[in-house]
């Protein structure tokens, strides 16, 4: 049996952070980063069966088109993401009250629903990105054995060499999506490319307000940078983390984002809900 401080649970027997119970959940999951946007998506179901909150992370799990279907948010971040995945696995394959996994374990199918900043011109502010491959500056895959395998090396050294990364940063880290999802969504005028999850919003990307970046150059070199025919196509803030942790615990992940901003043209979507409306419409009607 684990110690209660590894696997922690509520009074009412439910997972700490989600506050959730085992049959809570569906195995198709979309994770959005704003509570609020849970609300949204929910106008879409039918049949809703739990509605719970707790902090960040408000849960719908309900039916849409006859299938069920679970929308949970985030917050903000790799660290949110790390709390999200690990309690959605251990819903699913670990007894809460003994701590054992599950000798046979499930696989959940999660697809990150959210907003982005285009890196390119040729993503402009509406436009839809499915991210082929996330890559990390946010270093928490390296708290985790056994990541080797399922990195994309190739793709992360060269982009460190090109970037000349300080070494007092994270390494980066590549995870590709899932490649089933990738094949499901092609084809509907989704765009596809590398997507960059920082670990902050502000100098992280690229932003300056008082402070200064590392490298004020960063998000010029990024719009220009090309790997084998593939290009990087966006900034955001949780992707990597769900590639990875999904990959590591045998789950599927995939990532759509709406860009709602062009860091290089500067161009801005301020009302861009009825554009997340429509693109949450289609994403259900796949999935």
């Amino acid at each position: 049996m684990q110690k209660k401080t590894e696997l922690i649970t509520n009074k009412d027997g439910s997972i700490f952070h989600l506050n959730l119970l085992p049959g809570d959940i569906s195995n198709k999951i979309i994770i959005v980063g704003d509570p609020g946007r849970v609300d949204m998506l929910a106008s879409l179901m039918t049949d809703i069966r739990v509605r719970k909150e707790n902090r960040e992370f408000h849960t719908v799990t309900g039916s849409f088109e006859n299938s069920e279907i679970t929308v949970i948010s985030s917050g903000i971040g790799p660290d949110n993401i790390d709390i999200v995945i690990n309690e959605l696995d251990a819903l699913v394959n670990i007894d809460l009250i003994t701590g054992i996994c599950n000798e046979e374990p499930v696989s959940l199918t999660f697809v990150r629903l959210g907003t982005s900043g285009g890196l390119r011109g040729d993503v402009p502010a509406g436009s839809c990105v499915l991210t082929e491959t996330a890559i990390g500056f946010d270093g928490l895959l390296h708290f985790y054995e056994g990541y080797d395998w399922i990195l994309d090396t190739g793709l992360a050294d060269y982009l460190v060499e090109y970037l000349e990364w300080p070494d007092t940063l994270s390494y980066p880290y590549a995870v590709n999506a899932d490649i089933e999802l990738m094949e499901l969504f092609q084809g509907e005028n989704f765009k596809k490319g590398i997507t960059i999850s920082a670990p902050g919003f502000y100098a992280p990307q690229g932003r300056r307000l008082r402070l200064e970046t590392f490298d004020n150059e960063i998000n010029n070199k990024l719009a220009e940078f090309s790997y084998r025919g593939r290009t990087i196509s966006n900034y955001e803030m949780e992707s990597s983390a769900i590639y990875g942790l999904s990959a590591l615990l045998g789950h599927k992940a995939l990532t759509i984002c709406l860009v709602i901003g062009n860091r290089v043209t500067g161009e801005f979507v301020q009302d861009y809900k009825p554009l997340m409306r429509d693109l949450a419409l289609k994403v259900f009607q796949i999935l």
